[in-house]
């Protein structure tokens, strides 16, 4: 009575359902699977009440399974739709397949257990395991159907399960596709047991992503952090192939979504995140629209999860007021242009911020035979640290001293340097605050070191005697006093020497007569503990020799001419005000451009402008508001006067009216319409008398269907320049840090296939800055501002970052804090020897903190004497043939560099070159190969020749002097790098040029006197300053 009664209620629900579902045709209700299923199971009970007969019927009531799994899918998705979960896609797949599978399972074991009956009489389990045989395709045959209904029914049931199951897995394995592409979820469990970082970017890059995850995992701390990437875009194959590595499988998850849907930073947990990083895409044609994605993409995270922290990278300047909420921004243009900038006072300023921004253990480039790889490799594991100095080893002892001393002391101590400080009561940091800053317990000192504080094991100096090769390697061939420094040098253990005051007028301090002369070489004075009033006030830095040695004249002239302030108009929202030399009246804008005369002036090019100092170029594509920045370092007020180089805007577009009206303020800045691949316009612009070009990577070459041929056309645009111009100083921006080996590109040059192989051997050892021993990138000539995207990844362990940056740059000017600035080691300066002594100089007479030393060699497996270019294997015979030949090279080398000048000397030249090589086999081979190398040196100078005619025809044509036009002056020959906070040991050379971190000139001028006059005191190659008016 029972199952009747079910069957009747199940019927009528079927009934009621088709009814309530009935849209005008009937026969689809009729048709339906469940409908056909209630009516074989509950027809046959109904029946029955009215034919008794009927009760021992077989009513497969087995069938209901597939009612229940009808009912349960529909279950699952009313739940789902009920809590509004809409990733449920793949959960309710899965869920139909199991349930799919079991029905069939569960059918086929009743039907065959049922008409087995009248044959074997198969219990249950036989009949599960009959089926299971048959449905996996293995058939074992020991369990087979017998009657003839049986088998029939097994036909039908396999029919079925190949009709259905393909189906079932078919989408199965499109969802899985699907989530793999989207990459899933990253699961509320993870997220609040786990620390996670969520990175946006609108296309992800295997060159960006790597960067990232190499300076991310470089801290020590962050080793069990997750990187959630939330990208629109599909996986590239280059990325997936990289994320298959497990060292990065089982950190990376990656998310195909969008910032701006609330479900995609649901799915990546956006609300529990330690922090979120916004990239923005640099590679687009238009980057004010990839900023504006950057903007919307931070608005969203902000609305989503107000409490996570933002790290936003922005291009634009002029953008970047609308993120002011952002915990951390770095804008892209203001950071290029203010480096650029330094890098034509200061050289190399980009490497020697590239460096500081980037994690090394400082370990690239030691197993190379060249010194100045070790020193250069070592010196660049250099970083910035911070720790409370009541806290501090190296820094506790100077609480209640001046800034100087104990940045001084503690560097002849641990080889640590002190840079900066930041006060408990404020906020700003302070570069070299100057010996009127005392020390206290709660101060915050920023220090660049080779490892922090924390990580370094001290060792006394008993134990330090017990291991005597490690000091060994400071004495070096002079032989010199060691002071401390094991830490600077590339190793964690620091040597604690002997701190007791030494008179610093002793004979250690000073050079030994020579000969017959008896007059003492001058000695250094100590750096005392509390800065002396007196002295600071006879050492003013705005004060101005040149101004004594001008006529009263020229000064009251030179007086109307600039004046100092801060600038009256600025392009964009957001600058930083900045104390600059002024013109007292803006330039009208007809005489702003350079190659056209106007009523005002007359000149159509530089050189009529009869500059004193040499020009600035920069080759731009457009003025942006970038630009500005640009400027405003080569101008501000604590550059000398008479130093102001001319600056000439080389530019493809004329600029806006509001750009030249905020550059019309500023002395000798100028502009022209042109392009680099026009000589002619380069010759306009001065370029035969310029100190620097600077080659800035232009927006519409930015992207290209080749990601690293977006810098084809710069790299060679440059190579032509240092072909024309090969004396003149060229700094080019990239915008792939890989294409820095084709810059200066010399084919067969041996010296730079060594390098290159080096730089394969440090990308092999998972060098995050294997192209640092290039030589363009050394030297200062070439960077890529993709290099400094580590600036925003190292904020997040290093929040002061970001502020040091801009303050060396002098993007932002805090009252107090110290600028960067450089001097140049002379002849006269070489009595210091030491950078030690060096470093107690500085500090006791000007204030001045030295960070590093930039240096130029020789290249000692240079091609330049010959400039010939040869392969690496023949390279070692032309060596000997220039040691057996060094006499008659150097006189026909001679000969023919004085027969350059005069074409009647030079023709004779190659006639004699070709009478020589007919003659060639009368000769040795040794003889032959340096008639040969001979040869090829004329050939080379005739096609240097033909390239200086060019140049020197061009002027003429142009009307423009060709004196001043040094084609053969070749740099080829020389190579630079930088020594970032060197030991105390290190010797000085003639030229180096010593990077300084000088004290804020306005902050020893006293309130009462506004204005004043003084002498400067007298320093190793420091520069004068100007008088400032207030």
């Amino acid at each position: 009575m029972e199952k009747v009664s079910v069957a009747l209620i199940s019927l009528f629900e079927t009934i009621l359902l088709g009814y309530l579902s009935y849209k005008g045709n009937i026969w689809e209700q009729i048709l339906r699977i469940p409908f056909i299923l209630e009516i074989i199971n509950a027809v046959p009970f109904i029946i029955s009440i009215f034919w008794p007969s009927l009760r021992n019927l077989f009513v497969p009531v087995f069938l209901n399974c597939w009612l229940a799994k009808h009912a349960l899918e529909n279950m699952i998705n009313d739940l789902h739709r009920a809590i509004q979960r809409t990733q449920s896609a793949m959960f309710n797949q899965v869920l139909i397949l199991i349930s799919t599978l079991l029905c069939l399972i569960f059918t086929c074991i009743c039907g065959i257990q049922h008409l087995e009956r009248i044959g074997k009489k198969l219990n249950l389990f036989d009949s599960l395991y009959f089926c299971i045989v048959t449905f996996s395709t293995v058939g074992f045959g020991d369990v087979t159907p017998e009657t003839w209904s049986s088998k029939l029914f097994v036909v039908a049931m396999i029919c079925v399960a190949l009709v259905v199951l393909p189906i079932q897995f078919e989408q199965l394995a499109y969802l899985w596709m699907e989530r793999q592409k989207s990459g899933g979820n990253y699961s509320r469990h993870r997220a609040q047991t786990e620390k996670h970082v969520v990175l946006c970017v609108s296309s992800l890059k295997i060159d960006l992503l790597m960067d990232f995850l190499n300076e991310f995992y470089a801290h020590p701390r962050l080793q069990d952090y997750y990187v959630v990437i939330l990208c629109p875009t599909e996986m590239d194959v280059q990325v997936r192939r990289v994320l298959q590595i497990p060292m990065w499988s089982q950190r990376v998850i990656y998310l195909q979504g969008s910032a701006l849907k609330d479900q995609d930073l649901l799915r990546a947990k956006m609300d529990d995140a330690e922090a979120c990083f916004i990239l923005s895409s640099r590679c687009e044609v238009d980057r004010t629209s990839s900023d504006h994605q950057t903007i919307l993409r931070a608005w969203a995270v902000k609305d989503f999860a107000p409490n996570c922290p933002l790290y936003v990278q922005i291009l634009k300047p002029e953008n970047k007021f609308h993120i002011k909420f952002a915990d951390h921004v770095v804008c892209e243009e203001e950071f290029k242009y203010a480096m650029l900038a330094l890098n034509c006072i200061c050289p190399a300023t980009s490497t020697l911020i590239t460096l500081l921004v980037h994690t090394s253990r400082g370990q690239e480039g030691q197993q190379s035979p060249e010194q100045w790889q070790k020193m250069y490799g070592r010196c660049s594991g250099n970083e910035v640290y911070h720790i409370v100095l009541e806290e501090s080893t190296f820094f506790a002892e100077y609480e209640g001293k001046s800034f100087t001393y104990a940045s001084f002391h503690a560097h002849k101590k641990f080889g640590v340097c002190l840079i900066g400080v930041r006060r408990e009561d404020n906020k700003n940091i302070l570069l070299n605050p100057g010996p009127r800053c005392i020390m206290n317990a709660t101060d915050i000192c920023f220090y660049i070191n080779i490892t922090k504080e924390e990580n370094s094991a001290f060792k006394n100096q008993d134990q330090q005697k017990k291991s005597n090769v490690s000091r060994s390697f400071y004495h070096g061939p002079s032989r010199l006093p060691v002071h401390s420094i094991i830490a600077s040098m590339g190793t964690v253990a620091i040597d604690l020497q002997d701190t007791s005051c030494r008179s610093t007028s002793g004979p250690t301090l000073s050079l030994p007569t020579e000969g017959s002369k008896e007059i003492r070489r001058p000695s250094i004075a100590p750096v005392l503990e509390v800065a002396d009033t007196s002295s600071i006030q006879t050492c003013d830095l705005l004060s101005d020799q040149s101004e004594d040695e001008t006529t009263p004249d020229e000064e009251i002239s030179s007086n109307l001419e600039y004046a100092k302030g801060y600038p009256p108009y600025s392009p964009y929202i957001g600058s930083s005000p900045t104390f600059c030399h002024l013109l007292h009246e803006k330039v009208p804008f007809c005489c702003l451009r350079l190659d056209k005369s106007c009523q005002h002036n007359y000149y159509e090019d530089a050189k009529a402008y009869g500059f004193k100092n040499k020009l600035i170029i920069v080759a731009a594509e457009t003025a942006g508001n970038g630009l500005y920045n640009f400027i405003v370092p080569l101008r501000a007020y604590y550059r000398p006067k008479k130093e102001l180089n001319p600056i000439v805007l080389l530019l493809d577009n004329p600029p806006d009216m509001h750009f030249l009206d905020a550059i019309c303020w500023f002395p000798m800045v100028y502009y022209m319409v042109g392009s680099i691949d026009n000589l002619d316009d380069l010759l306009r612009c001065g370029v035969t008398f310029a100190a620097n070009m600077v080659v800035v990577d232009k927006e519409s070459t930015m992207s290209a269907e080749e990601d690293y041929m977006a810098d084809a056309k710069t790299i060679v645009n440059v190579q032509t320049l240092f072909r024309l111009f090969s004396s003149l100083s060229i700094i080019t921006e990239l915008t792939h840090p890989a294409n820095m080996r084709f810059m200066q590109f010399r084919a067969k040059d041996c010296y730079s296939l060594a390098l290159s192989k080096l730089e394969k051997k440090e990308r092999e050892k998972g060098s995050n800055l294997a192209f640092m021993f290039r030589l363009p990138f050394a030297a200062g000539r070439v960077f890529s501002i993709s290099m400094l995207d580590t600036l925003l990844y190292q904020s997040f362990v290093k929040d002061y970052m970001i502020s040091i940056t801009r303050l060396l740059l002098g993007l932002d000017t805090t009252p107090g804090s110290g600028f960067l600035c450089s001097m140049k080691i002379t002849e006269d300066d070489l009595w210091i020897r030491t950078y030690a002594r060096l470093y107690q100089k500085l500090c006791s007479s000007t204030g001045d903190v030295p960070i590093g030393i930039y240096r130029t060699e020789s290249q000692k497996l240079t091609t330049s004497e010959s400039q010939i270019s040869i392969s690496v294997e023949e390279w070692e015979d032309t060596k000997d043939c220039k040691e057996q030949g060094h006499h008659r090279s150097n006189h026909r080398n001679s000969t023919s560099s004085d027969q350059s000048d005069h074409p009647l000397l030079r023709r004779k030249s190659m006639q004699w070159a070709r009478r020589l090589s007919r003659k060639g086999p009368k000769h040795s081979g040794k003889t032959a190969e340096k008639i040969t190398q001979q040869r090829l040196n004329l050939y080379r100078r005739s096609e240097r020749q033909e390239l200086a005619e060019l140049v020197n025809n061009r002027m003429k044509h142009l009307g423009l002097s060709t004196a001043g036009y040094d084609e053969m002056n070749d740099h080829q020959s020389t190579l630079s790098y930088i020594l970032i906070n060197p030991s105390p040991d290190t010797r000085l050379e003639l030229n180096d040029v010593v990077y300084l971190i000088r004290p804020d000139p306005l902050a020893y001028l006293p309130n009462s006197e506004p204005s004043r006059k003084n002498s400067i005191c007298n320093t190793t190659g420091q520069d004068s300053r100007e008088e400032t008016q207030l």
